[in-house]
């Protein structure tokens, strides 16, 4: 964001005459004229700088100036007095936020550096929680505290279970290795919907495909490098999918690119009678158009049924794209999406929808943010992975589901 500064010069020579002095009070009054002409968006840049550190200065005399309501109705989930806070920075990508009831902790995905860390609300501390994570994605806590995961190098999802051991959700189907199992959401029924678009194809964040396959058409890059003996490796060869997999252990592909490129975050309404989607754009060797940034809605149905498909929301906000990523709903249905707005300064973080698809508040990161999740003791707490960092702000809301 450009900003207008008047700095005092000091010369070792002479005094500027009276002609520089007005040449150079010209040049502030047409810069500051530039300014007002075209105005920048409102953005976490101030002057000066917001510090988001857990011991900076307070910023927050009432609300947080970076909590933004859009439509009067989101009044409501503010709460007076709570800023949002950095939790924790140091990673390369973090993502899957999910929180635990039982060990009021919170973990999530820090994919490029392959591992899962974890918070602890008792005093914030931050630990590495699981090293050597497969590059995980997406990450949930089901209805029996189990931790479901996605993992972009086994292109498989997998449940960690009561006892420790590790059980192997689903990481094939009709026969053919998954893309990259991208997020994942237990439906009120028992069975877990998951997202699979092609993007643990980049080398940054899993393993490029054998040679000839699409995100690695030349064969020039090594997808053992780094990797122990024995992992498997393919070529992607299904499209970007939703599945379902059954209580029973059965797998549905629910829907395709035919109807969502690339589907990404998901989530269900309080009721499980809806499902949002998002669809990202492009992927590691994707020729077609890609998504769009938008979010999605169907009515769920028996099993593995979608039906009446509809745009919520093209995530245009002031002309600019907020693309969605993960998603949350609260307990009166709205819908709570991360925003990547790239380069816009003042647009990433979070955009609120409610039921109706109308925007109605937004919250500012300094950073990208890829995910969410409600949690802590009141689960009225909205953690955000953005980036390299962990942010958290409470609100006057719980989140609908248990992760």
């Amino acid at each position: 964001m450009r900003q207008l500064h008047m700095n005092v010069v000091e010369t070792k020579f002479m005094a500027p005459s009276r002609r520089a002095i007005l040449v150079g009070a010209g040049a502030v009054l047409a810069s500051a004229t530039r300014a007002v002409a075209q105005p920048e968006p409102a953005s976490t840049v101030t002057n000066p700088p917001r510090d988001f550190r857990p011991d900076a200065s307070p910023t927050t005399y009432f609300t947080d100036p970076d909590v933004i309501t859009i439509d009067p109705s989101f009044e409501r989930y503010i709460v007076p007095n709570s800023a949002i806070r950095r939790l924790w920075t140091g990673g390369l990508w973090a993502e899957g936020p999910a929180w635990n009831g039982l060990g009021r902790f919170l973990i999530w995905s820090d994919i490029p550096n392959d591992r899962q860390m974890r918070w602890l609300e008792e005093d914030g501390h931050v630990s590495v929680f699981r090293s050597h994570s497969s590059n995980s994605n997406g990450n949930t806590f089901d209805r029996q505290g189990r931790q479901i995961s996605c993992e972009h190098i086994t292109r498989r999802v997998v449940r960690y279970e009561l006892d420790g051991s590790a059980t192997i959700l689903a990481d094939s189907f009709d026969g053919k290795p998954f893309n990259s199992p991208n997020d994942v959401e237990q439906h009120a029924d028992g069975s877990y919907w998951f997202t699979d678009p092609p993007y643990g194809g980049l080398l940054y964040e899993g393993l490029p495909d054998e040679a000839g396959g699409p995100s690695n058409p030349q064969g020039r890059l090594n997808p053992r490098l780094g990797q122990p003996a024995g992992l498997r490796t393919s070529q992607r060869a299904l499209p970007s999918a939703l599945y379902r997999i059954d209580p029973t252990g059965r797998i549905d592909q629910v829907l395709t690119d035919a109807q969502v490129p690339n589907p990404n975050g998901l989530c269900f309404s309080p009721d499980h009678k809806t499902l949002y989607l998002s669809s990202t754009g492009k992927g590691p060797g994707d020729t077609g158009p890609g998504g769009k940034g938008e979010i999605y809605a169907f009515d769920v149905g028996t099993g593995a049924i979608l039906s009446n498909q509809r745009r919520f929301s093209d995530c245009v906000v002031d002309g600019v794209k907020c693309s969605p990523d993960g998603m949350r709903v609260d307990v009166d249905g709205n819908v709570w999406s991360a925003s990547n707005a790239g380069r816009a300064v003042g647009y990433n973080g979070v955009t609120v929808w409610n039921p109706q698809s109308k925007l109605i508040g937004r919250i500012r990161l300094p950073e990208v943010c890829g995910n969410l999740t409600f949690g802590g003791p009141k689960r009225n707490r909205l953690f955000m992975t953005a980036s390299q960092s962990l942010y958290a702000v409470y609100v006057n809301t719980q989140g609908a589901g248990p992760a």
